[in-house]
């Protein structure tokens, strides 16, 4: 499934969405309103998630300290008066000098560069926890997608088993009026009859409540949709674990730490820097209102010991960042523990789920056929019949299981290596 070429084009991170897009649901251009596929719930997720918004202002606020730190010092005009509205000679304003000056910074040690790195760094973090944050919700999208079709199947399979029970007890009730079965039979077979009404309905309704935890994705509160589209059993291609652990070295969340590590190191910068003292200069003029002469001024202050009082905040800078490399050694660990997780458990429900469909399912339908033929003549008791039915339907919902547990682990295992597994 891919996404529509014009929301490829305008969106520069919507390869996010075409990470999930390989599972296996087939994607049809002329969908009803009443049919949601993958595709599209991906495209209102990305495009609407009010979770996922929020990094719009994010980006505008890094963006405006950005520009706070690229500017310069700022000038200060001063105006001083002296020597007025005193006593004696200094009655008045006739004694009086007033200056006039101008004063600023001038920063030593390449602060300002050292402040525009440190803000890029903060910007190219953001950047990479938006895509984080992205394949996170996508991924609990997906799952919960996955969850709702298996959802679908099983209410296929509930009603499959209702129509058996119900088949059940009209040969129960025939077999009952020629003698042939006790009354106990017949009430056995209502019973199942009410059991599985009762299972299909439970179903139904957990299928609603899922309908509703989708639609939170996009923003809405009432799904417009009445059924998903998809496949649970195809499951594609199983490409070799080193192969993906490779993709995961890249993803997006060891790219988080190592862009904390560049605002480590940008801190580091910026700590070092405040070791080199800026000069203050002060330039003027000053008027002698007692003789009417005027005289320029200039001033210039230079700190003292400042390397000592930046000291503490390097060695505090330099540590926060050595602390980087081992949190990004851990999470490599910890990511490489959940996708060999993953790997393992998709390939082995995907040979699960084939098995079951191609061996043990057809040999259990051929099992109740007999079985069924065999209690209708009189030689299998009700209780065997029951036992092959309900054996039968436990295989089939197993496959279901199976099937939705080799996608969610699919699902996983792209999200972890930001790739989509089959293209």
């Amino acid at each position: 499934m891919r996404l529509p070429t014009f929301y490829r084009c305008h969106k520069p991170w919507v390869w996010l969405a075409s990470i999930f897009c390989s599972l296996a649901f087939a994607a049809n251009a002329a969908f009803a309103d009443a049919t949601l596929t993958l595709n599209e719930a991906l495209t209102r997720t990305l495009a609407h998630n009010p979770h996922l918004y929020q990094y719009r202002f994010t980006q505008e606020a890094l963006n405006a300290q950005r520009k706070t730190s690229a500017l310069r010092p700022a000038m200060a005009l001063e105006l001083e008066v002296e020597n007025f509205a005193g006593s004696g000679e200094n009655e008045g304003f006739d004694s009086a000098e007033t200056t006039l000056a101008l004063s600023s910074v001038i920063e030593l040690g390449a602060k300002r560069q050292a402040r525009v790195s440190y803000a890029d760094a903060r910007i190219n973090q953001a950047e990479w926890e938006q895509q984080a944050d992205s394949l996170d919700v996508l991924g609990e999208l997906t799952a919960i997608y996955i969850e709702s079709l298996a959802t679908q199947a099983n209410i296929r399979l509930a009603e499959e088993s209702l129509d058996l029970s119900q088949s059940l007890l009209k040969t129960v009730k025939a077999r009952s009026v020629q003698g042939a079965t006790p009354e106990a039979e017949v009430m056995r077979a209502q019973a199942a009859v009410a059991r599985g009404e009762i299972r299909l309905t439970a179903l139904v309704e957990q299928f609603e409540r899922q309908k509703v935890q989708l639609t939170r994705f996009w923003g809405d509160i009432t799904p417009a949709f009445s059924t998903l589209e998809g496949n649970l059993f195809e499951f594609g291609e199983n490409p070799g674990f080193e192969q993906l652990y490779a993709r995961v070295k890249t993803s997006p969340a060891l790219q988080v730490l190592a862009s904390e590590a560049r605002i480590r190191d940008a801190e580091v910068a910026l700590a070092r820097t405040g070791g080199r003292s800026d000069l203050t200069w002060r330039a003027g003029i000053k008027r002698f209102e007692e003789t009417g002469d005027s005289a320029f001024t200039a001033g210039l202050s230079i700190p003292l010991f400042s390397n000592k009082r930046s000291s503490g905040e390097v060695t505090a800078a330099l540590a926060n960042r050595n602390a980087v490399d081992y949190a990004q050694q851990d999470l490599l660990l910890r990511l490489h523990a959940q996708l060999f997780e993953a790997y393992s458990l998709r390939k082995q429900s995907i040979a699960a789920a084939n098995k079951t469909q191609n061996v043990v399912i057809p040999a259990l339908e051929n099992a109740l056929k007999l079985t069924r033929q065999a209690y209708e003549s009189g030689r299998y008791r009700y209780l065997d019949l029951i036992a092959a039915q309900e054996e039968l339907l436990a295989t089939k919902q197993a496959r279901i299981d199976a099937a939705s547990t080799a996608l969610i682990s699919q699902a996983l295992i792209e999200k972890l290596s930001s790739e989509a597994l089959n293209q």
